[in-house]
């Protein structure tokens, strides 16, 4: 189930499991309209929403999508195991926890690690 929570006084729009899969700038464009129509301020989304493409540098999907959320000032969380994906690559291990350090862009486990970020 998507929509808008509140996480410590942080607006935080959660998508739902199920949907449209993100592979372009266009589909984080619609999450990103979505979110400022809601006055959300992180954008949380399901790993699993996600093309298979974004996993792959090579592609620049993901910097691409990233870039829109850091141009609109939103913050955007990829929820969920992508173990597989960053053992795969270690660009993509590096990627991540470049991500993790920053205040922008984040790779998490769970909603509890989500909320220990927010606090």
């Amino acid at each position: 189930m998507s929509g808008l929570q509140t996480i410590h006084d942080v607006p935080v729009l959660m998508c739902a499991h199920e949907g449209e899969l993100i592979g372009c700038e266009r589909d984080a464009l619609d999450l990103i309209g979505d979110a400022g129509y809601q006055g959300a301020r992180w954008v949380v989304v399901p790993a699993g929403r996600f093309d298979e493409a974004f996993f792959r540098l090579s592609t620049r999907v993901a910097g691409d999508i990233i870039q829109k959320f850091v141009q609109y000032g939103l913050g955007l969380v990829v929820l969920g195991d992508i173990s597989r994906h960053t053992e795969a690559s270690s660009a993509l291990r590096d990627f991540v926890r470049e991500c993790d350090r920053g205040r922008q862009t984040w790779f998490l486990r769970d909603v509890e690690e989500l909320r220990e970020r927010l606090k």
